[in-house]
């Protein structure tokens, strides 16, 4: 164990559910699940993660419904669902781990075409163009009444009851990078003048309305997490003062711990990861229309923004100062050194994607006292890989059998 502490590799009690160490593998899109199967490709990708050593694997993306999802080959957290879903989370309690269910719904960012979304045209906050859809003949979103938030609610709540069916232990309520509960949060997004729109208090009306029905319906048994931005990083969008009292209404409103993204999707990419994207990402990428967005997004984004070890740590640092609610560093941690700093800036747990992408084990490496730095390069070719049959993986370590995203986890 590295670090006068050892803090990171101590139990971490969150709500009702208590982790054997501080390490969250994050959720980040698989596309292991073809045509929304919850294959066996994604059960293994996941045991293979709570075998390596982490205190909890987040699934991403749980659709709240079909219409809920951005790409075809996501999961819908509903009744078909749950026999296999238990077969994935079997599989990660069998290494002394505890599964998470990332519960999202797209909103306006969504690519299905005409013939898989049910709904003449997308929710969000607020109506009119919607730039996403050009890509998918969407070209215009609907904002949400007040009858379409609360079943949107009841969605929420619903698909968190169906992951505790599914053996989960816990779930992440999304509300950053740009789906439909950061549609609400971000003043990008959100142009409303009503009481779900204007002030911060005002536009986390909806996401703290879901996130208390949510916690009344599994927070006994489950815990109840949340994933935001910090900031939107664009200059129209959420800076981090708005950033902190966001963890502050979070905090009030209960969450039993968040976790501190940063940046949206479309907008702000690099925010996101820290780093540019490389050309590549764009290359591979097999779905023209994906591939165009790409292209697109690339036109606006900043360009050679050069990758360094936890580089949310600033941002992250102004919501520590702001709140007694548990909170998971997430953002470049590439060593046990990161590890450490992460503890001694007072964060409960770091939450780590593209390095438990690159190799899943390196938490069992560093508790036994080596390989202190990863191989990770941060080069952002994994985010491109979810479009390939054999879904996300490391191009140094390379794929797993991508037969196996076509068999159901509990087959």
């Amino acid at each position: 164990m590295s670090g006068a502490s050892g803090e990171a590799f101590r139990p971490l009690t969150i709500g009702p559910l208590r982790l054997r160490n501080r390490f969250i593998k994050a959720a980040t899109n698989e596309g292991m699940a073809k045509k929304g199967l919850v294959s066996k490709g994604l059960a293994l990708f996941h045991e293979r993660t709570a075998e390596g050593g982490a205190a909890m694997s987040t699934v991403a993306y749980c659709a709240t419904s079909r219409d809920g999802r951005t790409f075809v080959d996501q999961v819908t957290l509903d009744r078909d669902s749950v026999a296999d879903f238990r077969a994935l989370t079997d599989g990660v309690h069998r290494h002394g781990a505890a599964a998470c269910a990332q519960i999202t719904h797209a909103g306006s960012f969504t690519f299905l075409d005409q013939a898989q979304l049910q709904a003449r045209r997308p929710l969000s906050s607020s109506g009119g163009f919607n730039k996403v859809g050009m890509l998918s003949g969407r070209w215009f979103k609907k904002r949400m009444t007040r009858d379409e938030i609360a079943a949107m609610t009841d969605e929420f709540v619903a698909a968190a009851r169906t992951a505790r069916e599914g053996g989960f232990d816990a779930v992440e309520l999304h509300m950053g990078h740009g789906y439909l509960l950061s549609q609400f949060v971000s003043p990008v997004y959100n142009k409303r003048r009503d009481d779900y729109g204007g002030t911060i208090a005002k536009r986390m009306r909806f996401p703290v309305e879901t996130l208390a029905r949510v916690l009344d319906a599994v927070g006994k048994d489950m815990a109840v997490v949340v994933k935001y931005s910090m900031t939107d990083g664009v200059g129209r969008g959420n800076r981090i003062e708005d950033g902190v009292e966001i963890a502050r209404i979070l905090e009030r409103a209960g969450a039993h711990m968040a976790v501190l993204s940063n940046g949206l999707n479309v907008e702000s990419i690099t925010a996101m990861f820290g780093s540019s994207f490389p050309k590549a990402n764009r290359a591979s990428n097999p779905n023209p229309i994906i591939r165009l967005g790409m292209w697109l997004q690339s036109l606006t984004e900043p360009r050679h923004v050069e990758f360094h070890e936890n580089y949310l740590r600033d941002l992250a640092l102004r919501v520590r100062g702001a709140t007694a609610m548990p909170l998971a560093y997430l953002g470049g941690i590439q060593s046990i050194e990161g590890v450490d700093q992460a503890m001694a800036d007072g964060f409960d747990a770091v939450a780590m994607g593209r390095i438990l992408i690159h190799d899943p084990g390196i938490i069992n490496q560093w508790t036994a006292g080596g390989a202190h730095k990863s191989g990770c390069t941060a080069c952002n070719r994994c985010v491109s890989m979810m479009y390939l049959p054999s879904g996300t993986h490391c191009i140094l370590t390379g794929p797993q059998d991508a037969a196996l995203n076509q068999t159901a986890a509990g087959a």
